[in-house]
């Protein structure tokens, strides 16, 4: 099965790290977050991915290009040429590298994929938001209800802390967000190919109206996730996934260590056992 990853945006909320790469390349512990999404998807077998490049996609496209001998150790042979690579981390991974226009919206990215997809159930994300979502049993919940769409939704969390009073008197002071009352769009979709008959055009925003009107016809189901999300979209979303992974409590790192070359700052399994972490939210 394969998974769309949406890379195109320009990150506009980020733009002290986005003037020179686009906002899925932006490091959490030495590796761009879209490896960390790409890693959580290996994990569960899902290895072929189509990511819809926008903004400098070219980035995109030498990391990728790059990657094997940049994690492998090499000879290189100067009087041919030759270069040969000797251990180092290859995933098995097929990527389709797909230019699908500067100005594109999230909609008109996943039409242009159409052709990388074909006949096809697949999945999609975000190339900005990591979880620890079961993909296994997200699969499995689309397979049971057989709509069209199936969307990961999350509680979001207020951003300030939590006061309660009695009177004018406080009873109760808490300085650790609260989830907040309602669902959001955490991404980490399931979709069947018929979708594609529902965005018009490049213009087309995904979550306006192919999903509005997917929703009106009864062919959108939500899969509820209680555990661990977060989406990076300002600096200080990402320095708290940055000390989450460099204190080892990163939710979303389930694959082991033997299996990546994993770069500056890397834990062992990064496990919390806490209870549900969601932080904060899509806008």
């Amino acid at each position: 099965m394969k998974v769309v990853l949406l890379a195109g945006g320009l990150g506009t909320r980020l733009a002290e790290e986005t003037e020179v790469k686009p906002k899925p390349m932006v490091e959490i512990g030495g590796k761009p977050i879209l490896w960390h999404i790409m890693m959580h998807y290996s994990h569960y077998g899902f290895n072929h991915f189509a990511i819809a490049l926008g903004y400098k996609g070219e980035v995109i496209k030498k990391y990728m290009v790059d990657y094997c001998s940049l994690n492998s150790n090499l000879t290189v042979d100067f009087q041919t040429g030759a270069v040969t690579m000797q251990g180092g981390h290859r995933p098995d991974w097929i990527v389709d590298l797909v230019d699908t226009g500067m100005n594109t919206l999230t909609g008109g990215r996943i039409k242009r994929l159409a052709p990388h997809i074909g006949n096809e159930t697949f999945m999609a994300t975000y190339g900005d938001g990591v979880s620890d979502v079961n993909l296994h049993d997200l699969l499995a919940f689309h397979k049971s209800h057989g709509k069209l769409v199936t969307v990961t939704v999350v509680h979001p969390q207020a951003r300030f802390g939590h006061l309660e009073l009695n009177g004018d008197q406080v009873t109760e002071f808490s300085e650790k967000p609260q989830t907040v009352e309602g669902w959001i769009n955490s991404g980490f979709f399931v979709l069947e190919p018929e979708i594609f008959d529902y965005i018009d055009s490049d213009d087309t925003y995904w979550e306006k109206e192919p999903l509005e009107r997917l929703a009106k016809e009864g062919q959108v189901m939500a899969y509820k996730h209680t555990s661990f999300w977060q989406c990076m979209d300002t600096i200080r979303d990402k320095k708290l996934l940055e000390t989450l992974w460099q204190t080892g409590n990163a939710p979303w790192k389930m694959w082991e260590e033997e299996n990546a070359n994993l770069g500056n700052g890397t834990q062992g399994v990064h496990r919390n056992n806490d209870g549900a972490h969601v932080v904060s939210g899509r806008a």
